[in-house]
């Protein structure tokens, strides 16, 4: 039988990769062709409703300044019940269902983006999660930008998750001024402990690195930001020359090189994967009730499974499960990605670190196959590091990289993440309004070409006949719904789990997830294609249906003679589920 292009691109791309970080997944991917021609401008998913008096939208509905439906007395009351976030049912309005991003987007806050001016704006532009990262600032600080998104999700109606992220063992900096370094300036790099440092000398957290470093190694910063010689070693002192000029920025990691290339595994190797402080940080996130942890330096599924089982020995009764996250930036993850994507309930592809410890060549290989993997798997998948990285500095992007943000889009990555670009850059509601403008583009070129994901070639992941139940019932919407070109696929769900089953298909209709609880709403949030509502469900299942059609009608989001598939998980008693699938016309 022949193989699909997919799979040629599989079959070729793991036998360049040596022999410690091949890897392969067990599932058929369809090809994916590309696109020929631009389609026509997407509009803004900001309208301009300027005017104080209702306007005319999309199907002459009336729409106030802020872009929402004038609702009618007759279903006011019918909908007041329901939590859904502001910005979507503005993008909704603006676009249509189908023109709506599908693709989530996760900002870093920082130093640039923690106030709660600077928050509001992120979350109106469009952002789904929040990552804090544990590797700068306290506790405190931590916990009042929590707060801030949490009482901006109140008072706003934003859905906005928050993720935690743990520091890790990586070797880095220690905290200093930015340096911009320029070719032959000589730097040293010390395990010394002092109130204050000389000129151009920067302080490793790692206590083994002068140990682990030979005159004429390459010193490798912020995954190749700016690269440095080892020219001498002094007892706790390392003496480098800068040879590739950068910025070295506080906190920044790295990676150690020999004079061919080859990646240097020294102690640091061996280094646990997580730490004495990561174990505070993963307390401090349970007590805060986060949405997401994320783990660094992954390189096993046995890590993720003690962490589960420690936040969920610690977390109390009514404290919501975290979701646990594993980041893909060590060469050691690579053989055992498909493990780990099956005992994560996320994957973050941290091209940075990871980029710098393969071939550069080898990095668009690994991230398509690990994403690949993921979402035959039904992992949600992040694509992290370097999307947007000249937007620190400058008020627009390369062409490279906008074409980099583009790949990742086409490939249906759940999310794309900016690090240094909202912590820490210049421009981050810029930055943001180049991810939303070419992730609604790259989805669009993607339906005028009927790039479509065939949901029925993905493997049965499920080892029991309940799970083999649902898969095979949100596969089988999914294909109904593309086939039929349904205005959405409406699930009802508590825990998010079919939601999630459905955006593993990557139907081309939008996903309308119906839940009653607030932060299955904010995880769905990160889901491909997903977009959540919250209302208090009913034992009568029909009933929940007719509420949520009067609420999407009032909301201009949905319209009668409207046909939509129907997918519901609900369970009228503990013991029994009732699982359906339906087509439906709106009336």
């Amino acid at each position: 039988m022949a193989m699909t292009a997919q799979q040629c691109f599989m079959k070729q791309s793991c036998t360049s990769f040596p022999q410690s970080s091949r890897f392969v997944v067990s599932a058929r991917v369809p090809s994916i062709r590309p696109w020929l021609r631009s389609p026509s401008p997407v509009p803004r998913s900001r309208p301009a409703l300027n005017a104080a008096s209702p306007t005319k939208g999309k199907k002459g509905l009336n729409i106030d300044r802020d872009g929402a439906p004038v609702v009618a007395n007759d279903d006011k009351a019918s909908i007041d019940s329901f939590d859904f976030d502001s910005v979507l049912q503005r993008d909704l309005i603006a676009n249509g269902p189908r023109s709506t991003r599908r693709t989530k987007i996760i900002c870093t806050i920082g130093p640039k983006s923690c106030s709660s001016e600077m928050l509001e704006m992120l979350a109106e532009a469009g952002m789904n999660c929040a990552r804090l990262n544990m590797t700068h600032e306290t506790h405190e600080w931590h916990a009042a930008v929590i707060q801030r998104i949490r009482e901006l999700n109140q008072k706003r109606g934003y859905s906005v998750a928050i993720m935690l992220d743990t520091e890790g063992s990586e070797v880095h900096l220690a905290q200093c001024e930015p340096l911009n370094a320029e070719e032959g300036l000589e730097v040293a790099l010390t395990i010394r402990h002092m109130d204050s440092y000389p000129p151009n000398t920067f302080r490793v957290n790692y206590e083994g690195f002068v140990d682990d470093v030979k005159v004429g190694d390459m010193v490798v910063v912020d995954g190749g930001m700016l690269t440095m010689e080892v020219s001498s070693i002094e007892g706790p002192d390392v003496k480098c020359t800068v040879v590739d000029p950068g910025l070295l920025l506080s906190r920044a990691n790295i990676t150690l090189r020999d004079r061919q290339g080859r990646l240097i595994r020294g102690k640091n190797a061996n280094l646990p994967v997580i730490t004495a402080k990561d174990w505070l940080d993963i307390d401090f996130a349970i007590s805060q009730g986060v949405d997401f942890l994320a783990i660094s330096y992954v390189k096993s599924a046995d890590v993720l499974a003690n962490v589960k089982s420690y936040i969920d020995s610690r977390r109390s009764q009514d404290q919501s499960p975290i979701g646990v996250v594993a980041k893909i930036e060590s060469s050691d993850a690579l053989p055992n990605i498909e493990s780990i994507a099956r005992s994560a309930d996320t994957v973050m592809i941290a091209r940075g670190d990871l980029g710098a410890q393969i071939p550069l060549e080898q990095v668009p290989a690994v991230q398509q196959e690990i994403t690949m993997v993921c979402q035959a798997l039904g992992t949600p998948v992040i694509v992290a590091s370097h999307l947007l990285q000249s937007m620190i500095q400058y008020p627009t992007p390369t062409r490279a990289e906008v074409a980099d943000v583009a790949e990742v889009v086409r490939q249906k990555a759940d999310a794309l993440m900016l690090s240094g670009e909202s912590a820490m850059g210049s421009y981050p509601e810029k930055a943001m309004d180049v991810l939303r403008a070419v992730a609604i583009r790259t989805e669009e070129w993607c339906r005028q070409e009927s790039v479509q994901f065939d949901g029925s070639e993905l493997p049965h992941i499920s080892d029991n006949i309940e799970g083999r139940i649902q898969e095979e019932i949100c596969q089988a919407a999914a294909s109904m719904a593309d086939k039929l070109k349904v205005k959405a696929i409406c699930v009802f769900t508590r825990r998010g789990t079919t939601a999630s089953m459905l955006s593993r298909c990557r139907p081309d209709c939008p996903i309308f997830a119906f839940t009653d609880a607030n932060d299955v709403r904010r995880k769905a949030n990160l889901r491909w294609g997903v977009m959540p509502f919250r209302f208090d469900f009913v034992s009568d299942v029909e009933v929940n249906v007719q509420l949520a059609f009067t609420f999407l009608k009032a909301r201009g989001l949905a319209a009668d003679g409207d046909h939509v598939v129907l997918v519901s998980d609900l369970k009228p008693t503990p013991d029994e589920a009732v699982r359906s699938i339906q087509v439906r016309q709106i009336k």
